[in-house]
């Protein structure tokens, strides 16, 4: 059975006419009434009393009527959805973040926006780490992740630079150093650093240590955090310093203060990964407004004084 069938089915009873349905629905009326018989031979009942005046719906016809205008809805309904999805308006992402990354002012604020430009898209949430989300992603569990490069397996992954955060050191209130708008990592290598597993963000981690290097010193490790924004409080304890993307400095973590670092100073990296091949127009739709809002954030830093974030993507 054509769908037209019950388009034509529902549209002469409505109008109670031939003449009257087909002209709404710009069709000559010889045609019509053959697809309504054939409809009716079809299903093999009888779907109007043909009357001088015009057509009146059966019993069986009025049972049919509101299944018919039904299917008719949800037809309308699917073209509509496959529409949306084709066109990034509709459907459902899953999006993981790695650790302190919601911090980071431009990700929620585009995230927020995003639910702006498309009400009818649904967006699911995790925070994990680096090689959590990458396996998230093989799953797949998520669709998207902003994570922090690079990591041990990009195979069947594409992955694209967002932007490179500058870093600052927390320091425990009290410390010799506090009053010192900016530090030099050379200035606090006999005090205790406090990181997290390299595990959870190698790249991150390596930039830290790779920075000390370039300063003509080693760290003096000390104890770690179960994440990146868990260092802050363990500063907050006395228990070392920590160098820390610098929207962590948003963290009012009591006893910490937070001071800009002299070159060489590390950058937290962030990037957005995905599935390779994957062709799902919202997806790419999310990654492409993410990647345009994180350069004009970039863009803006210049600007900007050291701890401030703006809203004017």
């Amino acid at each position: 059975m054509d769908i037209r069938h019950l388009r034509y089915f529902v549209t002469v009873a409505e109008h109670g006419s031939i003449t009257h349905a087909a002209e709404a629905l710009g069709i000559e009326q010889p045609p019509l009434s053959q697809q309504i018989r054939q409809l009716e031979r079809n299903l093999g009942v009888t779907l109007f009393e043909r009357q001088t005046r015009g057509m009146k719906l059966t019993e069986i016809g009025e049972v049919l009527l509101p299944r018919a205008r039904t299917i008719l809805d949800l037809q309308a309904q699917f073209l509509s959805t496959a529409e949306g999805l084709a066109r990034g308006e509709r459907g459902h992402i899953r999006v993981g973040l790695a650790g302190a990354v919601p911090l980071l002012p431009v990700i929620p604020l585009t995230i927020r926006r995003f639910r702006e430009m498309a009400p009818d898209v649904t967006l699911s949430l995790e925070e994990s780490n680096t090689p959590a989300l990458c396996a998230a992603l093989h799953e797949p569990s998520v669709d998207i992740a902003i994570i922090r490069p690079p990591f041990t397996d990009p195979s069947r992954l594409s992955v694209f630079h967002l932007l490179d955060e500058p870093t600052v050191i927390a320091l425990p209130r009290g410390h010799r150093l506090a009053k010192e708008p900016v530090i030099s990592l050379d200035m606090v290598a006999d005090d205790p650093l406090i990181i997290f597993p390299r595990e959870l963000g190698p790249g991150f981690h390596d930039a830290i240590l790779s920075a000390y290097q370039l300063a003509g010193v080693t760290p003096t490790m000390g104890q770690q955090a179960p994440q990146i924004a868990g260092t802050v409080p363990l500063v907050a304890a006395g228990l070392g310093v920590s160098v820390v993307p610098r929207s962590l400095s948003q963290i009012h973590a009591g006893g910490v203060t937070f001071h800009a670092i002299s070159e060489p100073a590390p950058r937290a990296t962030l990037a957005v990964a995905i599935r390779t091949g994957q062709n799902m127009p919202l997806v790419t739709r999310f990654v492409t407004v993410l990647r345009t809002a994180c350069r004009k954030w970039e863009q803006r830093q210049h600007d900007t004084a050291p701890f401030a974030d703006s809203e004017n993507l």
